[in-house]
């Protein structure tokens, strides 16, 4: 009988957990790895906001690598954004698997070589629907992948986006919002702008931290909130896609 090695991945944090997401979930680990995590695997977890890092000397040890949202903007010069982007860079020249959410498929773009800033639109709150591109390469890791609906609806928080992928990027996803909703290089990178691991309930919260800390108006964050109630994410469809891209399935 053979007997196959437990899949590994890695968590690379780049936010702090609220006190909310603490208290109902135990902390974002918890929120990704419920979200995207299959039974008998091994999730370790780095928090690279705090400058916790994976041994350069153990990467070829793990299957692939998720990147978390964060307050930060993925085009700042903090020393963890720089060193996390030089990770990114070793990753991808060792073809091991990378999911960017957010401001991590924000990173992924500036550090292979894209460009990323302000959203020209603004902040970007609530449930969104995404159409995925129709035409896409035959060497795509989506062209490949069997029912997936022309659009999904996914939970966006963010007021930063992709500018230009890097080159040998395809854009897959786009929204009446923001150009480049998803991305991937080959079959090792795959960036998200929304939030696949997000329940509505975590959105709520942080509408209410934003308002509270003057990020956004009192009249956006009550809109967002009656958008939210009237709009479902396709979670089930989103966790699928991550969990197959990480799984090569």
């Amino acid at each position: 009988m053979k007997v196959t090695a437990e899949k590994r991945y890695g968590l690379l944090l780049a936010a702090r957990d609220s006190d909310y997401v603490k208290k109902v979930y135990g902390g974002y680990f918890n929120v990704f790895v419920a979200a995207f995590g299959e039974e008998g695997e091994r999730w370790d977890l780095f928090r690279v906001v705090e400058g916790e890092f994976p041994d350069m000397n153990e990467l070829h040890k793990y299957d692939g690598f998720v990147v978390s949202g964060s307050p930060y903007d993925a085009y700042g010069n903090d020393f963890w954004i720089l060193k996390l982007c030089f990770l990114l860079q070793t990753l991808d020249a060792m073809e091991i698997k990378v999911l960017g959410i957010c401001f991590g498929h924000q990173v992924l773009c500036r550090a292979l070589g894209g460009k990323v800033g302000k959203a020209y639109t603004g902040w970007d709150i609530g449930v969104r629907k995404v159409k995925i591109v129709k035409d896409l390469s035959p060497s795509s890791y989506f062209s490949k992948i069997s029912e997936i609906p022309a659009s999904l609806s996914i939970i966006e928080c963010h007021q930063d986006e992709v500018w230009e992928v890097p080159v040998g990027a395809e854009v897959i996803a786009f929204s009446d919002k923001t150009g480049v909703e998803m991305f991937t290089i080959g079959d090792h990178v795959l960036g998200i702008q929304g939030h696949p691991e997000y329940t509505k309930d975590i959105l709520y919260n942080l509408i209410d931290r934003l308002l509270n800390n003057n990020c956004i108006q009192v009249e956006f964050a009550e809109n967002a909130k009656f958008g939210l109630e009237k709009a479902e994410p396709d979670r089930k469809c989103w966790e699928r896609i991550c969990r197959n891209f990480l799984k090569s399935r």
